[in-house]
């Protein structure tokens, strides 16, 4: 059975020796190796690929990305990025695809960054890293992106970060310094701020207003799921969109696993989206891909819809 993965990791050298030499930093002990696994995009990523029995991974730049900078530096540490990725697809054309990293913060360069990159490299779309400086995608200003990608007819890949700083000071602060990082970040605090946020475009109208673009969250949804019905409490009378909020997370939004190997969480989604919405995904290096192998083995789901989930769906979203 083919296998594609879709929220898998590297970190270019143009971002190492920026913002990302603070997270590169941050590994110790049995996660030192990560460093240098993000660095791999070639024999050594496929070799592990093989061992864990992963045939194709559609790499994105490792989080924070660049949402957080703005500016010359924004756009020059996306564009190196990206032909940093471009080369290592060319390399290994039939095991690499890409998402494009974009300087968010500039919306206009960011849609012509993300048109270039898809037609000049065949990239699939491009990962978003959460809100850019405590500002959302709903935010009309963000348009042009939205624009672009619909007009491409490529997918944007929410992934989450850190919440901005005053909502880390109120929900999470107060604990040892270790517990109050990763409630705010994969304890918790990530997936909460990426449901909220497609919440946010959601009830901002993005897709009344781009109807056919798809948005791809990981983490078996982010929570969401399990409050689709709860969000429809806010019905269209009330919000006035052209749909129930249940009817965009149903149609608009597609889920991967990415690192949540749990059969309970997988089969909620499953009951709320249906399996053709859900694509495989394993989170490296931050999670292991022989373990979200066997995870995909072991789902009670029919062989079709295991086809489905495995390679199918992305194959058809991503043009794979």
């Amino acid at each position: 059975m083919k296998t594609i993965t879709l929220e898998e990791h590297y970190i270019s050298p143009a971002f190492l020796a920026g913002p990302g030499a603070a997270h590169a930093a941050a590994f110790t002990g049995p996660r030192a190796k990560i460093p240098a696994q993000l660095r791999d995009v070639g024999d050594g990523r496929v070799a592990e690929m093989d061992a864990a029995g992963i045939d194709v991974q559609v790499l994105s730049l490792t989080s924070p990305g660049v949402e957080q900078l703005v500016g010359p530096e924004a756009r020059s540490i996306a564009r190196d990025s990206n032909e940093f990725l471009a080369e290592a697809i060319r390399l290994h054309p039939a095991r690499f695809a890409g998402f494009a990293a974009i300087p968010t913060a500039d919306p206009e360069a960011a849609a012509d960054e993300l048109e270039r990159t898809v037609r000049e490299h065949g990239f699939k779309g491009t990962l978003i890293n959460g809100h850019v400086r405590g500002r959302y995608l709903d935010d009309r200003f963000f348009g042009p992106i939205f624009e672009r990608a619909e007009a491409l007819g490529v997918p944007i890949y929410l992934h989450p970060t850190q919440p901005p700083q005053a909502v880390v000071d109120a929900y999470y602060a107060g604990f040892g310094p270790a517990v109050s990082f990763m409630f705010a970040n994969a304890g918790w605090g990530w997936h909460i701020e990426t449901a909220v946020h497609v919440l946010r475009l959601v009830l901002g109208g993005v897709f009344d207003r781009y109807p056919t673009l798809q948005v791809v969250i990981g983490h078996m949804g982010e929570a969401l799921p399990f409050m689709v019905q709860r969000a429809d409490n806010m019905p269209p009378a009330m919000t006035k969109l052209e749909r129930p909020v249940s009817s965009y997370l149903r149609e608009n939004v597609h889920y991967t696993f990415s690192g949540f190997n749990f059969i309970a969480t997988f089969l909620d989604l499953l009951l709320e989206v249906g399996a053709d919405r859900i694509m495989f995904s394993a989170d490296h290096p931050y999670a292991s891909m022989a373990e979200a192998r066997a995870f995909l083995d072991r789902l009670p789901v029919s062989p079709a819809q295991r086809e489905q989930i495995a390679h199918g769906n992305a194959e058809r979203l991503f043009g794979l």
